[in-house]
């Protein structure tokens, strides 16, 4: 659980992920999109009402078809329901776009919605036809399905590599009112944000405007999304959308920043072959930009990911990515610790070594979450970054990523 949401006053983790706020149902199916019979692989939401809707989206210059028609549904500051199948990314397609829209269409058509109100995403292999026909013959079911509490099966249907679902919800009183977050995201390998190499959908019944939501995203996104990494790839298909029913007749607050956080932190834990959560926290930067980018450079350097893996206090690594980072810093001031549920042990100070037991080191970077604490003495920056560990399965994992789809074609 993210200490940020901790941090929430009256916070109450809930059930129903996705679904959890006033107007939301959800479902997940398998269409055959997926050769795999027993993986759900297409989602469906859809609001009661339409919502206030925002979104954020990759910065690679390849981009998913779906990206492009989303932005242009939401343009507006719309939507009532979302699409996203797995399996397939519908990118570096001729048809793409063309595809997209006859998603959102076919949604539409099922939900009861205008097609215009439709967020579209797909996750999967770049490069491969995206075949409608597994989508045309179950949306109808899959409309059928949507339940107050169809969240997780959602959350289910939009895995790729995943090892487990993503998915938090919880409610918060405000002035009397409850208002509740809901969130399904995606992601294990491909992350390294510039948005976020993920698909996120943020469900509330908070009120608020198109344009209030789209500045609360954009404020989020760099303090979250962007401050998580698995293996140093921005995909083309990252989208983080959020729809606000205003059910509950309250203004949006800082809980659309803890649930980035508790998603973000999920992603990290489940990066591709990853055995530990690793996240770094600088405190006493010069500002909090110049935090920011030393904190993402320790949780994207190689060699601290391999270190952490071999639960090796390998301190001069993480001065190393400090130090190409391109943050100001005097790195004569830095001190760093490693820190977990097995205590604390700094291994450097003022820019240089210091005697510790490395065995005790040893036994708290054997933990299932690390934390990189790093002061810097000077000023008031801080940051957060969330990363994991490099192992030997991650290689194995992305070598054999296109496996599914090769063997059928290979049958054929």
């Amino acid at each position: 659980m993210s200490k940020f949401l901790l941090r929430l006053s009256h916070s109450r983790v809930i059930p129903g992920g996705i679904a959890a706020p006033l107007g939301f149902k959800a479902a997940g199916i398998h269409s055959g999109m997926r050769r795999n019979k027993s993986k759900r692989d297409l989602a469906m939401v859809r609001c009661d009402v339409r919502c206030a809707a925002a979104g954020a989206y990759t910065q690679n210059l390849v981009k998913g078809a779906s990206i492009a028609v989303t932005r242009e549904n939401i343009s507006d500051g719309y939507a009532q329901g979302i699409i996203c199948n797995s399996g397939n990314a519908n990118t570096c397609n001729a048809d793409g776009e063309q595809k997209a829209r006859e998603m959102c269409r076919i949604a539409a058509e099922a939900m009861n919605i205008a097609p215009e109100d439709v967020i579209v995403a797909s996750t999967g292999v770049i490069g491969q036809p995206l075949n409608l026909d597994p989508i045309r013959n179950s949306a109808v079911e899959l409309a059928s399905r949507l339940r107050y509490d169809g969240g997780s099966e959602a959350a289910d249907a939009i895995l790729t590599t995943d090892r487990y679902r993503k998915e938090i919800a919880f409610e918060y009183d405000l002035c009397g009112t409850t208002v509740r977050f809901g969130a399904m995201a995606k992601g294990s390998g491909m992350v390294h944000p510039n948005m976020a190499t993920i698909l996120c959908f943020i469900t509330t019944d908070t009120a608020i405007t198109p344009d209030m939501l789209r500045k609360s995203l954009a404020k989020v996104v760099p303090q979250t999304f962007n401050m998580v990494s698995v293996d140093g790839d921005t995909s083309t298909n990252d989208t983080a959308a959020v729809l606000a029913s205003g059910l509950a007749g309250n203004p949006v607050t800082h809980a659309l920043k803890a649930i980035c956080i508790t998603i973000c932190r999920e992603l990290a834990r489940d990066g591709e072959g990853s055995t530990r959560l690793l996240t770094c926290t600088v405190h006493g930067a010069v500002d909090s930009q110049n935090a920011r980018v030393m904190a993402k450079s320790v949780i994207c350097s190689s060699l601290v990911k391999a270190a952490i893996f071999g639960s090796d206090a390998n301190w001069g690594r993480v001065l190393c990515a400090i130090g190409y980072s391109g943050a100001k810093c005097d790195i004569s001031q830095v001190e760093v610790a490693f820190v977990s549920e097995r205590g604390r042990i700094i291994v450097c100070q003022n820019g240089a070594g210091v005697d510790f037991d490395e065995a005790r080191a040893k036994e708290i970077l054997l933990a299932d979450e690390i934390i990189i604490d790093i002061s810097c003495g000077s000023g008031d920056g801080k940051a957060e970054a969330y990363g994991c560990d490099l192992t030997y399965d991650y290689v194995r994992i992305s070598g054999d990523y296109r496996a599914e789809q090769l063997r059928d074609i290979l049958k054929k």
